[in-house]
């Protein structure tokens, strides 16, 4: 194990021989881990590596096996949630604690451990505006949540933990939905409360971050330390040494194969609009071409159509005006059927909603969406050795571990159901790809393999449209890339004619580049 400190000080959390198992799983085995004051400490690992499990340990989500936590030297028990804010440690999840309909400063009084029992929304009001004037977070207290983008409600979570006076601030891959400035500047505000003492745990899969704003570098391994780094010793092909054991110079993502563009798009919308209705977000005449060997990227930040957008190509939203046409035929009123059965696979944003039967193995999930290639004797039957044999050989062609296939779909971690839906989508090799959020939950090794397979899948010929988040995915990816924001598309652009900054400026609403739809 590669072990480096950065400081003689003591720790301000030492976490030793942390252990947690789940049924099958050996979560973390005999973990140590230093936080010290002033520091942006980094979590990175694959997968199943324990990185989440350990920060619930230390958040008081989950309790370990065995194990001690210290605090200034002092043993302290963590049993609960509460019980960590009031040793002053925060958490802010993936997916946020807040409540749309109310203001900033009411979903922050909520959090507040000091609540009075008359409140005083002007007190309050200061105490955040005080904060947030300190760390340049440019928060207006009286704004509704459900008026913010994801950069600024992330920034209110923040608010939340200073505001408990939590002084240990555990961020679980917080760069996920954010465009490439509010990456900046969120890295910006962790520096400034670094430089005031606070010490930050940043959990996230992206090594160009970690590289830019860790103090340290922890990486786990199949659930122990395989090695804690300083920055300044660290390198990208180091640090996926230490998740993997291995090298992953080989696998190639960038390579362009030229296809000649037939006449007719295999999907084209014209002029399509939807209702919006309930939570949906109502696409804005939305025209669009995605032909024969060609990526086109989506980019948007979260809730801006593109969700909505990919359930149109799918079938699950339906066009208000407007028509869509696949594979050179009018397809604006077909059943999801009868798309699925044209070849188009679609991987969706949330797969344990949408792509998969909880309740049912692995094996029999696998089936779902072509039933009649594994029936017999006319439909009575199913064909079980074809179907664990292409399911096998389907998740080695993409280099994915096989999971357990008779175990429930819901005992997969995210990673593995995400692998799971890449598998049993990409494996039969279909014509029109829809792939939302492809790497979501992948680890560094997994998220090469699945943009290989979007790479392997054009050059055979397939159309794919890639909804993503992630801007360096979309220009390593992309043959042309369409820019989302309010149900509109409002940029359209190859990749080498635009940069990072400028989509990531459309993607948020700062700018509109005029004549867009």
């Amino acid at each position: 194990m590669v072990k480096t400190t950065s400081t003689t000080e003591n720790p301000l959390i030492s976490m030793q021989g942390i252990t947690k198992s789940f049924p099958g799983v050996m979560a973390n085995n005999a973990i140590d881990l230093d936080i010290f004051r002033s520091e942006v400490h980094a979590l990175l690992g694959e997968n199943g590596a324990g990185k989440s499990t350990l920060m619930k340990i230390l958040y008081g989500f989950y309790r370990a096996d065995s194990g001690k936590i210290f605090m200034d030297g002092k043993q302290v028990q963590i049993q609960t949630p509460a019980d960590a804010r009031s040793l002053q440690i925060g958490m802010v999840f993936q997916e946020f604690n807040l409540i749309p309909a109310f203001t900033v400063s009411e979903n922050i009084a909520l959090f507040l451990p000091d609540l009075k029992a008359v409140l005083r929304p002007r007190e309050i009001d200061a105490r955040v505006k005080e904060i947030s004037d300190r760390y340049d977070l440019h928060m207006d207290p009286h704004v509704l949540i459900s008026k913010m983008c994801i950069g600024e409600q992330q920034k209110v979570e923040i608010i939340k933990l200073l505001l408990s006076n939590s002084r240990v601030l555990i961020l679980d891959e917080p760069t996920r939905v954010l465009a490439p400035h509010e990456v900046i500047a969120l890295f910006e505000i962790l520096s400034k409360l670094r430089q005031d003492g606070y010490a930050i745990i940043l959990i996230t899969h992206k090594l160009n971050e970690v590289m830019e704003c860790a103090s340290r570098i922890t990486v786990l391994r199949r659930g122990i330390v395989a090695g804690t780094l300083l920055r300044k010793d660290a390198s990208k092909n180091k640090l996926i040494e230490l998740m993997f054991e291995k090298s992953l110079a080989r696998l190639k993502t960038n390579q362009r194969v030229e296809v000649q563009q037939p006449v007719s798009a295999f999907l084209q919308l014209e002029h399509a609009s939807t209702k919006g209705e309930g939570t949906s977000v109502a696409l804005k005449d939305i025209c669009l071409k995605v032909f024969s060997g060609e990526i086109v990227g989506i980019a948007g930040v979260s809730g801006n159509g593109q969700k909505e957008l990919g359930d149109l190509v799918l079938g699950t939203e339906r066009c208000n005006n407007g028509k869509k046409i696949l594979f050179g035929q009018e397809a604006t009123r077909w059943s999801i059927g009868k798309i699925r059965d044209q070849g188009l696979a679609f991987i969706p944003e949330n797969p344990l909603q949408m792509a998969v039967t909880p309740w049912m193995p692995v094996v029999e999930n696998m089936a779902l969406t072509r039933t009649h290639h594994y029936a017999k004797w006319g439909g009575l039957g199913m064909d079980w050795q074809k179907l664990v044999h292409e399911t096998r050989d389907y998740f080695n062609r993409f280099g994915f571990s096989v999971p357990s296939l008779y175990f429930p779909t819901r005992s997969l971690s995210g990673g593995n159901l995400q692998r799971m839906t890449i598998a049993r989508e990409l494996g039969p090799d279909p014509r029109f790809i829809v792939a939302s959020y492809l790497t979501n939950g992948l680890d560094v090794q997994s998220t090469l393999a699945a943009r290989q397979a979007l790479v392997d899948a054009r050059a055979k010929g397939s159309g794919i449209l890639l909804i993503s988040e992630d801007l360096d995915e979309l220009f390593s990816l992309s043959d042309r890339i369409e820019v989302m924001y309010e149900g509109r598309i409002v940029g359209s652009f190859k990749p080498k004619e635009t940069n990072v900054y400028e989509v990531g400026l459309l993607m948020t609403g700062s700018k509109v580049e005029h004549g867009a739809n």
